[in-house]
């Protein structure tokens, strides 16, 4: 049996993805060695030839810096996208643009995750939320969802800046909302990275498979969710998934 090294960041979303991909690498009689890190330290392995597949890189903007000489993009997973949500699904504010004329049901505090401050701060200046009295409370990603989840649960008002996938936009009961100045940024694409050489390394057929993978952003969520509420494991979400048992037909 074959063995590849594969990486992925320390999240759920990220290893609902890699646990997609390590059933095909199984499937082809690959052996899947895993790595769990930081970004940072997995991008530098990536570079010097350590791990063979980085699961994944948000392109072209997100993980830009994944991208050393040699590295190759492989496969369009899902697209991931930055948004921002209100708690409520049935009420007047169905725009950023309507967010400055809600009533003071709506929080003006914005929860916000670490890895979405520049994109919060960007929309706080392009829709004048600031001057409208909106304060931003950046926590660490995690806590920031905690929160969120609360609020939802309790039937609070506020906003939601989110990223699809998410367990969240599995469990529903909020509304996404559009945003025409684009401040939360562009639709990514998911993709697996490839170490310098392994194009010429891997079987043909293994990497075809790879590059022509269909997840989606529901799927993932799916998945983050049943990891997260229903206590399956990564492989068990996956298999779910596989078996289409995780999302309704």
């Amino acid at each position: 049996m074959t063995t590849i090294t594969l990486a992925h960041p320390d999240s759920t979303v990220h290893e609902a993805t890699a646990a997609a991909i390590i059933r095909v690498l199984e499937a082809n009689d690959v052996e899947p060695d895993i790595v769990i890190g930081p970004k940072s330290a997995l991008a530098e392995m990536l570079k010097n030839g350590e791990i063979d597949l980085y699961v994944s890189a948000w392109l072209p903007d997100d993980d830009s810096d994944l991208l050393a000489p040699g590295v190759t993009p492989l496969g369009k997973l899902f697209q991931p996208s930055a948004c921002c949500c209100i708690s409520r699904e049935d009420g007047p504010v169905v725009s950023l643009s309507d967010v400055v004329q809600a009533g003071p049901e709506l929080s003006r505090t914005i929860i916000t995750p670490t890895s979405l401050q520049k994109h919060v701060e960007q929309m706080l200046a392009d829709y004048s939320l600031a001057a409208a009295g909106f304060t931003l409370k950046v926590l660490p990603d995690e806590e920031a969802l905690a929160s969120l989840t609360t609020a939802l649960n309790s039937g609070d008002c506020v906003l939601m800046p989110l990223v699809q996938p998410c367990f969240l936009f599995h469990q529903g009961g909020f509304r996404i909302l559009s945003d025409p100045k684009g401040s939360m940024g562009k639709e990514q694409e998911a993709s697996m990275l490839m170490r310098p050489g392994l194009t010429d390394d891997m079987d043909p057929d293994l990497q075809d498979e790879l590059d022509e993978l269909m997840l989606s952003t529901k799927v993932i969520s799916a998945m983050d969710f049943a990891m997260r509420t229903e206590g399956m494991t990564a492989d068990e979400a996956a298999e779910s998934w596989q078996r289409g048992k995780l999302l309704p037909r």
